[in-house]
């Protein structure tokens, strides 16, 4: 199962794990855009059906997890991101990104991870940001999110990988997606944090997330890998 995957980095991983024949349950919050992607999908040749739920709610998010039924591979994409100072913020800012961001994939993990031990096998990839490990102005609640999921990246790689369950994560640098092409200048802004000049396209970080869902990662556990472009080589 794929969260957030009707647009943007959800969907391009939905459609590369698609391609290597796993069936994918994709998760979004409009039919009309879950329909798209399962029908480009169907139209590469694969498999998917498509969930609605409104991650914000806990309840939403359970019932999430019950309809995708036994998942072999756990995809933590959706989340939410804006940029505020924190004078400027106010609770319901602060409890959408607690909950879209952490609350959301902790309650995947909790249904859906003790089923994969149970079977002897399973992946999660959680994806998340360079604001986490580095501080980004205006970005402290979404960083402090993210950095939570890095956390807990760690601990559910120690409780579930005995069972041959393996948990990563997948720090994305800037990417073109609709959620940065909405800000005039934002791409080309990001482009100049990083060492390659450019942001991804949402291809490369699906790319990444796909590896470590892969058997070709097979020891590889409790890792944060950075796709960001070389940002931390560039970082003051």
């Amino acid at each position: 199962m794929v969260t957030g995957a009707t647009a943007g980095i959800g969907r391009a991983i939905a459609q590369h794990l698609a391609a290597l024949g796993a069936e994918v349950v994709v998760h979004g919050r409009s039919p009309e855009r879950g329909a798209e992607t399962v029908r480009a999908i169907e139209n590469g040749g694969g498999k998917a059906r498509f969930v609605a739920a409104d991650l914000s709610r806990a309840d939403d998010v359970r019932r999430l997890a019950d309809e995708a039924g036994p998942v072999d591979i756990l995809i933590n994409n959706a989340g939410v991101y804006r940029f505020a100072a924190t004078a400027d913020t106010d609770d319901a800012f602060f409890d959408e990104h607690v909950n879209l961001n952490l609350r959301a994939p902790y309650i995947l993990v909790q249904k859906l991870a003790p089923g994969m031990a149970e079977r002897g096998h399973g992946a999660v990839v959680n994806v998340s940001t360079l604001a986490a490990s580095t501080p980004a102005r205006q970005a402290g609640i979404y960083g402090a999110t993210k950095a939570g999921v890095e956390l807990l990246t760690r601990v559910w790689a120690d409780e579930f990988g005995r069972a041959g369950v393996r948990v990563n994560t997948v720090a994305a640098g800037p990417t073109d997606t609709p959620g940065t092409a909405v800000t005039p200048g934002l791409t080309a802004a990001l482009a100049t944090t990083t060492a390659l000049g450019r942001v991804a396209d949402p291809d490369e970080i699906a790319r990444a997330v796909t590896f470590l869902a892969s058997p070709d990662a097979s020891y590889i556990n409790g890792a944060i890998l950075h796709a960001t472009g070389g940002q931390l080589a560039v970082a003051p």
